[in-house]
């Protein structure tokens, strides 16, 4: 980790003028590797950034405000470590451009580059910020299963025999139970996940367990959901899976990834708690 020069966990000058550079990448085949995905990756999707904290000036020094969407995709080499892209947004502040255009240009290019593959950028202006709808992940909620919990620290064998191959099943379930820490700073992450699947029925009690084992995890969030959907498809083995994580937001910016196996995109959902 030291070797990457990541700024998490370090005293940092905030700049206020538009610098690219800040952005730091993170390889995402290091933890890839700790989960068994060294080739062909099992899954397609991408992760999903909101930006609450937007701002540069017009060509006559008047503050812009914005809120921004970008879409990192999974098979891109590198993810963009989030404290040096809070330092990237922040460098706009006193930067003037000409326009939305110009702004969204620039990031497109910038965020690409340390990516390593094509990035989707879409800004929202303040006229459009009331198209902002808080919405619900769609499904059963597992969170009101009355079970006993002991395990706070990732264990994939809850899992073991929780499909049963007599019922095949197609269904949505989600818990808002999820909870990991930051791989570098151990910052609680707090998270909603939705898990989307055809195969064999899930039992929902172990998979709750299995969600709430996260608990003292300490890992990105990006490498959370390809675990839980590595984790699945090895001891539940669906035909079809979808894993999708929102978490909640820090310094401006929420991060969820969605990752599948049979879908190709899926909605923004901004929840309550976002």
């Amino acid at each position: 980790m030291a070797d990457l020069n990541l700024p998490l966990g370090k005293k940092t000058f905030y700049k206020a003028e538009y610098d690219p550079f800040l952005l730091c990448p993170f390889p995402r085949q290091i933890k890839r590797d700790v989960i068994g995905i060294t080739e062909t990756l099992p899954f397609s999707g991408y992760d999903i950034w909101n930006a609450f904290e937007l701002s540069w000036l017009n060509l006559k020094g008047k503050p812009v405000v914005a809120m921004g969407e970008f879409h990192i995709p999974c098979e891109s080499p590198n993810l963009i470590e989030s404290k040096s892209f809070k330092l990237y947004l922040n460098s706009f502040n006193q930067t003037c451009f000409a326009g939305f255009e110009q702004v969204e240009g620039l990031m497109v290019k910038d965020l690409s580059r340390v990516c390593g593959a094509p990035v989707r950028v879409r800004l929202l202006d303040s006229d459009q910020f009331i198209t902002e709808e808080l919405q619900c992940l769609p499904g059963l909620c597992i969170d009101g299963l009355d079970i006993d919990v002991n395990e706070y620290s990732l264990n994939p064998s809850l899992l073991e025999n929780a499909a049963d191959p007599e019922y095949q099943i197609e269904e949505q379930l989600h818990s808002h139970l999820l909870k990991s820490n930051c791989l570098v700073t151990n910052q609680p992450d707090w998270g909603s996940v939705l898990i989307r699947y055809c195969g064999n029925k899930i039992d929902a009690e172990a998979l709750l367990r299995y969600l709430i084992s996260f608990r003292q995890h300490n890992e990105f969030h990006e490498q959370c959901v390809e675990r839980i959907f590595v984790d699945l498809m090895r001891y539940c083995q669906p035909e079809k899976l979808t894993v999708y994580a929102r978490y909640t937001r820090r310094g401006g910016l929420d991060i969820n990834p969605f990752r599948s196996n049979f879908e190709v995109s899926i909605e923004n959902l901004r929840l309550a708690r976002q």
